[in-house]
């Protein structure tokens, strides 16, 4: 951690710019309604909000496409939507942003997956979903596969990001991987507790605490506990690199060359979470695909996710504020 200067950070950051990275998962649009809470319904014990404003934004996979954008590289989406209002939208969206939409594909038989926040005087007062998480089709599963073959010889990485949803099936994980392996490709993986341990042979392996615990099975005491399930972890997926997002306690690191790294938070201040795990898969995969170290580009999502979680709502990273906190924390200020 020492040895790894702010000026070489800072110069991976300018290098994201033009890398194609291919986000694969599972695509979401939310939905934030704003108000103020005004007074406590009579119709049951809770608050009556007065709706100011109503917004849209990407979520899920498409929030992480979202992170790679902002940075200045090309985010390649793939994904399922269904043929809906909120499908609609999240296209719209997709192509006022600049991302291509070759790889998101229509099924008929799936609502686009809708998250409606109602925030009130900055706090979150009730999260409303709308989805299906059954399994997507294997007809889906093939034109997914066969775009990602398409675009493959421009691509400089791939993100696998799960949110439980039904698009990362554990034949399109094996395929997309073995196909990003035949280029040597960087694959990184952001999973949820399905399909856990389908991930193999990939670049970083990233779960959060919870998650790691769940699927291990054990309660996390101290960093002894969070370094040997990082080992299993290394060892059952054959994969290169993990990284385990630990909340308020940062990051711990356990590189290709077996050694530990324990990565500090750099939070200034924390108003929302939601949407920190997007921004660190983004900012990690980003980076790799710049030419950064693995312990180079887990420091750069680091400083990206304590940008982030001081905002309200899943707010992307951009290189500015980026580089802002990489001075900030250089220079010894403490807050």
């Amino acid at each position: 951690m020492d040895s790894i200067r702010a000026e070489d950070l800072i110069a991976h950051v300018e290098q994201f710019q033009g890398k194609k990275i291919a986000i694969i998962g599972d695509l979401m649009l939310d939905r934030y309604i704003w108000g103020s809470v005004v007074r406590i319904s009579p119709e049951a014990p809770v608050p009556v909000v007065e709706v100011e404003s109503e917004s849209d934004s990407f979520g899920g996979a498409a929030n992480v496409a979202n992170n790679v954008r902002a940075l200045g590289a090309l985010a390649i989406p793939l994904g399922v939507i269904g043929r809906d209002a909120a499908g609609n939208r999240l296209l719209q969206l997709a192509r006022e942003s600049g991302f291509p939409t070759d790889g998101i594909v229509i099924d008929d038989g799936r609502p686009t997956t809708t998250k409606t926040r109602v925030i009130a005087h900055n706090q979150h007062v009730v999260r409303v979903d709308r989805e299906r998480k059954d399994d997507i089709s294997p007809d889906t599963a093939e034109k997914l596969l066969q775009f990602l073959q398409g675009i493959l010889p421009d691509l400089d990485a791939i993100v696998l990001e799960d949110y439980n949803k039904g698009l990362l099936t554990p034949y399109l994980v094996r395929e997309a991987i073995a196909l990003a392996r035949e280029r040597d490709l960087c694959i990184t993986v952001d999973p949820k507790f399905h399909h856990f341990f389908d991930y193999q042979h990939v670049t970083v392996f990233k779960p959060n605490r919870k998650e790691t615990e769940e699927a291990l099975g054990m309660k996390f005491a101290d960093m002894k506990d969070i370094q040997e399930a990082a080992q299993t972890l290394k060892i059952r997926l054959q994969c290169q690199n993990v990284l385990i997002t630990l909340g308020e306690q940062g990051m711990l690191l356990l590189a290709d060359d077996h050694q530990y790294h324990t990565i500090p938070t750099r939070a200034r201040k924390v108003h929302d979470v939601s949407g920190a795990g997007d921004t660190v898969i983004g900012t990690l995969t980003a980076a790799l695909a710049s030419g950064a170290s693995i312990l180079e580009a887990s420091v750069l999502a680091n400083y990206a996710a304590g940008v982030v979680v001081g905002e309200v709502g899943a707010v992307p990273i951009t290189p500015d504020k980026l580089i802002e906190s990489i001075r900030f924390y250089a220079s010894g200020a403490k807050s």
